[in-house]
């Protein structure tokens, strides 16, 4: 398995320095889906590289930008990698930093392995479940193995006296903003961040973060690698429908909407 875990954080490193290629130039390529979500030349290029290495493990590949796989085909899939190129497409064309490679390993329903990768910030979030979770700022280093061994250990302890809430840069409904105000209610103060993609799912793990209340719309590439990274570090998402922890490679792929919280 820490096989596995060099090669997605590898992959994550080099479908980053695709996306930062696109990033520093003045032409995205941006075209829209048939969901009203925007494509850049960035998902695409990272798209490829990461399925390229994936390939090499034989295990299938669910991917935003692959191929639409039906459920009959996937069903009985004990394994799967599910992958989000570039999650954060917004956040990526808004060029605010806020967008991540997204790469997870499920097992039975359930993510056993995951990586976050934030290129144009340079940091790296990763996690199994014989390892645990981690969080390394890359920056000059780009070797799998240094990372693996250098990394500090989730959840990191911070003393403060604030509950920290932590929301979408994009996608703040009227059923979260009534959520921040009953924490508020239970809490007295409350400290709101805004934050794009998966790095959201990160917050919690690491324990910069509280609480991340999801009251809209994400597909299973938007959380899979994040929960790997919130389980693995003491948090977990939990679906706001069956009030249990989010499983994956379901016939429905769009998520219910969800609640992360440690110590759940």
């Amino acid at each position: 398995m820490k096989d596995f875990l060099s090669l997605i954080i590898t992959a994550a490193l080099e479908a980053g320095d695709a996306i930062m290629e696109v990033y520093q130039t003045d032409d995205f390529g941006v075209d829209m889906k048939s969901d009203n979500s925007p494509l850049t030349k960035a998902d695409i290029k990272a798209h490829h590289i990461i399925q390229s290495y994936l390939d090499k493990t034989g295990i299938p590949v669910l991917s935003e930008e692959g191929r639409s796989i039906p459920y009959e085909e996937r069903k009985n899939w004990s394994q799967l990698w599910i992958v989000d190129p570039l999650d954060g497409t917004k956040e990526f064309i808004k060029r605010n930093g806020d967008f991540t490679v997204n790469i997870a390993l499920i097992e039975n329903q359930v993510p056993i392995m995951g990586v976050v990768y934030a290129p144009a910030i340079n940091e790296m979030y990763f996690s199994s479940k014989e390892l645990g979770a981690f969080r390394f700022q890359t920056d000059t280093i780009k070797d799998a193995e240094t990372i693996i061994s250098s990394a500090i250990k989730l959840p990191i302890k911070e003393e403060r006296t604030t509950y920290r809430i932590v929301a979408s840069r994009s996608h703040l409904s009227q059923e979260t903003q009534d959520f921040i105000d009953q924490k508020e209610i239970e809490h007295g103060e409350i400290e709101l961040i805004s934050k794009g993609s998966s790095l959201k799912l990160c917050m919690i793990a690491d324990g910069s973060a509280d609480c991340y209340p999801r009251y809209a719309p994400t597909m299973e590439w938007d959380t899979a690698a994040g929960q790997a990274i919130c389980l693995h570090a003491g948090a977990d998402v939990i679906d706001w429908n069956t009030k249990k922890s989010m499983i994956y490679n379901r016939e429905n792929l769009l998520n219910n909407w969800f609640i992360v919280e440690r110590g759940v």
